[in-house]
């Protein structure tokens, strides 16, 4: 079936209403399994174009080139993949010490200006988009580069013994995304503004409240004014259990949330209680069925999400986290195909 992408449709879901037809909507597609979908090689912008219009979405998803918060991380190479030989390089984030941990090494940290951040991806996107698609763009989160840079341990401890050092910190790394963030959305082709920051696990949020509301939230909520003066939805992702919070990243501006982790949060709840107010995105659950079960669980957990979430809108069908390469390409087409065959209004699920 030839891709009919409509930007308005994902937009229409984004705000909370009900399009034609349930969007696909993910934030990160891993390299191998595009490469297996199109059976080539997926690495220009304009493969990456061709291969989200492919795959069914009505946008794409590119953020300006930039990554200097992994600087403290170290690359370990493990079996984490299902395609080719299995072998992935990954890079994890310092637990204990990062490069940052007082305000003199803060004031030797080479951090990027906005001149230097590359949007040439950006431009080159938006010269080759097929009619009806558009970008929805971003950036990475100022809380993941803050606790990058000093390392998980180095900044809860630094809270409390080196404020000053926290508020300097969040201070700088809140301007340049904001920069960013205001640069992207003066894109023609960007049609939506897509926040990154993972602030919460499993079993609660990875600080206090407290930490989020003085040093991050009020940073969201620039952003979130960006969005509403360009009239673009405002999408949040973070990984965990988040009650405590989203009130506040609805008070910021946000209108869409990301991904909604099975084993965090019961989606139906999130809906019950939020869903007035907050489009949901994802929870096709990356843990088993997306990974270790069959594209006939695939196939049945998107029909039970579309059936239960979907009504009146406000819904779109993708991953838990993100689309990655221990996820089988079969069940990954299962996912895009239920989508499909499932997703039409009025619902016949």
């Amino acid at each position: 079936m030839k891709p009919e992408p409509n930007f308005e449709r994902v937009r229409t879901a984004l705000l909370g209403g009900q399009p034609d037809r349930v969007p696909l909507a993910e934030l990160k597609i891993d390299a191998q399994v595009k490469d297996a979908f199109m059976g080539r090689p997926i690495r220009s912008v304009r493969d990456e174009v061709e291969f989200w219009y492919a795959a069914g979405y009505d946008f794409v998803r590119m953020r300006p080139r930039y990554d200097f918060q992994h600087v403290a991380a170290t690359s370990r190479c493990g079996n984490y993949s299902v395609y080719g030989d299995g072998t992935d390089q990954r890079r994890w984030a310092a637990e204990h010490k990062g490069v940052i941990t007082n305000l003199r090494e803060l004031e030797s940290f080479p951090l990027p200006t906005i001149d230097e951040i590359d949007f040439s991806n950006i431009e080159e996107a938006s010269r080759c988009l097929p009619d009806g698609m558009k970008l929805i763009s971003g950036c990475a989160g100022i809380f993941e580069a803050a606790w990058m840079l000093m390392g998980f341990e180095t900044f809860c401890l630094a809270t409390v013994e080196q404020p000053e050092l926290v508020s300097t910190l969040f201070q700088r790394l809140g301007e340049l995304h904001l920069q960013i963030i205001r640069a992207v959305a003066d894109f023609e082709c960007v049609g939506a503004l897509w926040y990154t920051d993972d602030i919460a696990y499993t079993e609660g949020l990875m600080c206090s409240p407290d930490v989020f509301r003085k040093h991050l939230f009020p940073w969201v909520k620039r952003m979130g004014d960006i969005a509403r003066e360009k009239r673009m939805p405002f999408l949040y992702h973070s990984d965990g259990r988040l009650w405590e919070v989203i009130p506040d990243l609805i008070e910021c501006g946000v209108t869409a949330l990301h991904p909604i982790e099975p084993k965090a949060m019961d989606i139906r709840e999130v809906k019950s209680r939020y869903g007035s107010r907050l489009c949901l995105i994802g929870n096709i659950d990356l843990s088993y069925t997306l990974t270790r079960g069959t594209p006939e669980e695939v196939e049945h957990e998107v029909r039970q999400r579309i059936r239960d979430i979907a009504p009146g809108g406000g819904y779109c069908v993708g991953s838990s986290n993100s689309v990655t390469n221990y996820v089988k390409i079969e069940n990954y087409r299962a996912m895009l195909d239920a989508t499909r065959r499932y997703g039409s209004y009025p619902l016949q699920v």
